[in-house]
């Protein structure tokens, strides 16, 4: 059976629209209808014609026109004759990338993910990003009594803060430059928050641990100043936690990561295999589902799937929107 979908193709950078696609399930595929699409940071990058190097985590090369999307979630409506995870029905995230941004979209079984029972689908279809955002926060070694400080309150930078506050972090510090970002981390239960654009949130951060630095850095804001910051403002062995995807090159502070031993983790769940993360999404989601991690809050604007062009002007032009989602 032919599926018919609008579906989002980037033509050249800030040019997007929707064109008409035909799907066609094979035997180890599986279509899905949409029921809810955001917008990724990544698309952003892509939008603004800043293509990485292609990796295993791209199906399809990174090149323009492209077409884009991966943050959705909905129901199955097709499975191939050797898929025996999934059935028509099913409720389903992706973790693929596979034209997400579109009305329909066909993936491989593995690029796909169960909702967890419970789980609203608005929550579900961005199950990718708080996933990713989750687990960075539940694998990041934060101890009951430590000071955290997560640079960038964008929307995974707002649930991991979330995350410490919860695993028992006695001080969790926001560091952003938009103050609607940081206002929101403070209703959300942050501590503290330093606006870098007209503070020293290094010199903040020294200051209220005596000198002694943070115990955790989370880097969730991606750029090479953050990096920095982050490496001056840890503590002798305290935990540098990496998140943000940077896709230019960066000049670094290296020698303080060997000479203070800092101890690096890499929390992105969506570049681990997806044995790997088939087995820790349902952990990770958990939280959310109890109403632990307030997520609905992070979502600021909504369009319809008609209005992709919109959508990805006010993500391109305003960067107090934390994440834009659009409905098919």
């Amino acid at each position: 059976m032919l599926f018919k979908t609008k579906a989002a193709l980037l033509y050249e950078p800030y040019n997007i629209y929707l064109v008409e696609r035909e799907l066609e399930c094979g035997d180890d595929e599986v279509i899905v209808k949409n029921h809810l699409i955001g917008i990724c940071g990544s698309d952003k990058t892509f939008y603004r014609g800043q293509l990485p190097p292609k990796t295993s985590e791209f199906r399809q090369e990174p090149k323009l026109p492209f077409y884009l999307g991966h943050e959705s979630g909905g129901t199955v409506v097709e499975v191939g004759s050797k898929v025996r995870d999934y059935k028509t029905g099913d409720k389903v995230i992706a973790f693929g990338w596979n034209n997400n941004l579109a009305e329909y979209f066909k993936a491989k079984d593995w690029e796909l993910q169960p909702v967890p029972e419970g789980m609203d689908m608005d929550l579900a279809s961005l199950g990718e990003a708080i996933g990713c955002a989750m687990y960075s926060g539940m694998n990041s070694g934060v101890q009951l009594g430590d000071t955290v400080v997560v640079m960038g309150g964008g929307f995974a930078g707002q649930i991991i803060a979330q995350c410490a506050r919860q695993k028992g972090a006695a001080q969790v510090i926001v560091v952003d430059v938009l103050e609607g970002k940081l206002n929101l981390a403070k209703k959300l239960g942050a501590d503290i928050t330093i606006n870098a654009a007209n503070e020293d949130p290094v010199g903040i951060v020294k200051y209220l641990t005596k000198g002694v630095g943070a115990d955790v850095v989370v880097e969730a804001a991606g750029s090479e100043q953050s990096i920095n910051q982050c490496t001056e403002m840890i503590k002798h062995n305290g935990k540098f936690v990496w998140y943000s995807w940077i896709t230019t090159p960066v000049t670094l502070n290296i020698s303080r990561w060997h000479d203070d031993g800092l101890e690096f983790i890499n929390t992105c769940l969506v570049h681990h295999t997806y044995r790997e993360r088939y087995v820790w999404t349902p952990n990770v989601l958990r939280p959310v589902v109890q109403g632990l991690i307030d997520v609905r809050s992070l979502i600021t604007n909504e369009f319809k799937l008609d209005q992709i062009k919109e959508a990805f002007e006010l993500v391109d032009k305003n960067d107090a929107a934390i994440k834009v989602v659009l409905r098919p």
